[in-house]
């Protein structure tokens, strides 16, 4: 994510324009303070930051000061700085930085793969071009792994990271195993993808929990519907067909 979205340079008041005060209509619309996004700080974002502030006892002056700003991106802050106490099983821990990151509820704002949460995903980028399902799986790989080697390689591209499982030998295939006991071989912590035909797979999700039917995930870009350009991240329930794997710590 660039550091910019995290930082406020000074205080922003009605009559001021840019990306900054683009982040700021950002933050109110995730916060349910809805605005046009435009980058103009006119008399409607002045009122919307009047009532957020008001709703969150600030001081009500319609001015993104600090303590506003710092209120406004409070969710994001605290999953970036999110530290899991130490467990040794990964998996676990892969699935409950899932289960972090649900409880903020990341999603876009603005326009299609568009926001602070896309942008945080996907280093900086964001728009149409960049669907961001696999920038959200490894963002989480990054946070459990840190300063040591990821053990799949950092990619926004779902065939990419599943060749590179394929190569080292942590893919599993359900068009060859379903539906015997492929759900015996897979776990929570454990990636899900979506084959289209294969060597095309076009979504990425964690497994939460594993039932021989069906299996729960949490998955960024999606929604209820389990659309692969939906616009959040969120829990689901998929069936098997179509579906491969990902064995992480294999």
């Amino acid at each position: 994510m660039k550091s910019e979205d995290l930082v406020l340079d000074r205080n922003y008041k009605k009559g001021d324009e840019g990306k900054k005060v683009k982040l700021i209509q950002e933050w109110l619309c995730l916060h349910g303070t809805s605005v046009v996004i435009d980058e103009d700080f006119g008399f409607a974002t002045k009122r919307a930051v009047e009532i957020y502030q008001l709703r969150h006892g600030l001081q009500c002056d319609g001015i993104v000061g600090r303590k506003t700003f710092e209120s406004l991106i409070s969710p994001m802050k605290k999953v970036i700085e999110f530290k899991l106490p130490y467990m040794a099983d990964i998996k676990k821990r892969i699935d409950h930085y899932a289960y972090m990151h649900l409880g903020y509820h990341p999603r876009e704002v603005g326009g299609q793969n568009k926001g602070p949460w896309v942008r945080l995903y996907m280093d900086g980028k964001e728009g149409t071009n960049y669907p961001w399902c696999c920038g959200f799986v490894c963002y989480i790989l990054g946070q459990v792994y840190k300063d040591k080697k990821l053990p799949l390689v950092r990619t926004f591209n779902v065939d990419l990271i599943v060749k590179d499982a394929i190569k080292k030998g942590m893919f599993l295939s359900g068009n060859v195993n379903y539906p015997a006991s492929i759900w015996k071989k897979i776990a929570p912590g454990d990636f899900f993808v979506v084959r289209k035909v294969y060597g095309d797979w076009i979504h990425i999700g964690i497994i939460d929990s594993v039932e021989e039917e069906y299996f729960a995930t949490i998955e960024g870009n999606t929604n209820d519907s389990g659309d692969r350009e939906g616009y959040e991240v969120c829990k689901r329930i998929r069936g098997y067909k179509k579906k491969d794997f990902i064995l992480i710590d294999r």
